[in-house]
């Protein structure tokens, strides 16, 4: 059953049609992928579903509800979350408050308090620096902290923008076993990535996004075999 719907996505920035009509979906239980080159429209298209674009023209719709021109809290509320690129962790807050501010709309005392211990399992790393100030952290700890974050509004369903951006190879594989361990707990995860051979490997289904148009889908392991896929974005030899 599809959760997210777009239809006919149309974004304008500053005289730019940066999307030019797109359609996708994501079903529940998912991990679907978004790849393309920088500029592809990849991350217009998570901040506009999350409300912090506005859109020009098309439908958002999520659990059968139009939730286009919803503001980014109503979007949370319903179960949307948003991993932004780049991090983007409250340097001068601990990694405790931190998680904290992602249960910002939550009352549930001891549901958060669970949440936190659920994170804490999750990234045992966060747990041993939960005192220390967020910006103090490594690249991977704050890109657990922003996962971790997110996580903490209870979503139903993650997107994720570029979550391996700039980490170690090590740390990658992490957050990659982290993106499906959170999928296997019932979160279902739309997800952009550079790192296009890694996310395919994960993904139940796949889209390409070309300069503001979808040019394919598939499964994860359809596009990973696909000579144009392979050639633009996976390097000729993987």
């Amino acid at each position: 059953m599809s959760m997210l719907e777009v239809k006919d996505l149309r974004v304008n920035y500053g005289g730019i049609e940066a999307l030019k009509g797109i359609s996708f979906e994501v079903n529940e239980g998912e991990i679907v992928t978004l790849i393309g080159a920088n500029g592809a429209g990849k991350s217009t298209t998570l901040k506009t579903i999350s409300g912090l674009v506005p859109m020009a023209g098309g439908s958002i719709v999520y659990n059968g509800e139009a939730i286009s021109g919803f503001d980014s809290q109503k979007i949370v509320q319903r179960g949307i979350s948003l991993v932004p690129e780049g991090r983007r962790v409250f340097p001068n807050l601990t990694v405790l408050e931190n998680l904290k501010v992602g249960a910002y709309l939550r009352t549930d005392k001891e549901g958060i308090d669970a949440d936190v211990e659920y994170i804490f399992q999750l990234f045992p790393r966060l747990k041993e620096r939960y005192w220390q100030m967020a910006g103090t952290l490594s690249g991977g700890e704050q890109q657990m902290l922003a996962v971790g974050r997110g996580l903490m509004a209870r979503p139903k369903v993650m997107m994720m923008d570029e979550p391996s951006l700039g980490l170690a190879p090590l740390i990658v594989r992490d957050i990659f076993y982290i993106i499906q361990r959170i999928n296997a707990d019932g979160v279902t995860v739309l997800l952009i990535e550079q790192n296009a051979n890694a996310a395919l490997k994960i993904a139940n289904r796949g889209y390409v996004l070309q300069t503001g148009h979808m040019t394919l889908t598939g499964t994860g392991q359809e596009l990973l075999n696909d000579e144009s896929v392979r050639e633009a974005y996976l390097g000729k030899t993987k």
